[in-house]
């Protein structure tokens, strides 16, 4: 099964959206392995949006990722990377479809409540950024027979 990371963005904290967020990924049938509270730096910040940068809206990206804490969540299940893109939805929550994260909560490109890992490498180089080994638990999920078919498993 696919690991994915998922950031719950200042803009979700402040508005009181966690329990929302998660719940709709947990009624999905994704499973929470790892999950902590961190106020991001500029040193992970410039890491992890790398290829932005140089980008002048990088500025706008990094005060809002400062804003407040986040949290950062380590989801599991079968093409869990895509299915947490297709919830979470558009980047620009304007464009958002009702019924996905952003388009049930987002006006915004920038504030826009989650960081969603956009590929199965892209999701094992960003868990490693944020979480420690020890962070990360294995646990046997006991619904997973209700979840997926048999010869899904």
């Amino acid at each position: 099964m696919e690991k994915t990371l998922v950031i719950l963005k200042p803009c979700c904290l402040q508005r009181g959206l966690i329990g929302e967020v998660i719940h709709r990924f947990e009624r999905k049938g994704l499973q929470l392995c790892g999950m902590k509270m961190m106020q991001l730096t500029d040193d992970i910040l410039r890491e992890h949006y790398a290829h932005l940068v140089e980008k002048p809206f990088f500025k706008r990206i990094k005060d809002s990722m400062e804003a407040s804490p986040v949290i950062v969540c380590c989801w599991k299940g079968i093409d869990a990377v895509q299915v947490v893109r297709a919830m979470a939805g558009p980047t620009n929550g304007r464009q958002a479809p009702p019924g996905t994260i952003r388009g049930d909560y987002s006006m915004s490109v920038q504030e826009n409540i989650v960081h969603a890992s956009d590929s199965v490498e892209t999701a094992a180089i960003e868990m490693a950024r944020f979480f420690n080994n020890d962070e990360v638990f294995e646990f046997n999920q006991y619904q997973l027979e209700f979840l997926y078919a048999n010869d899904e498993l």
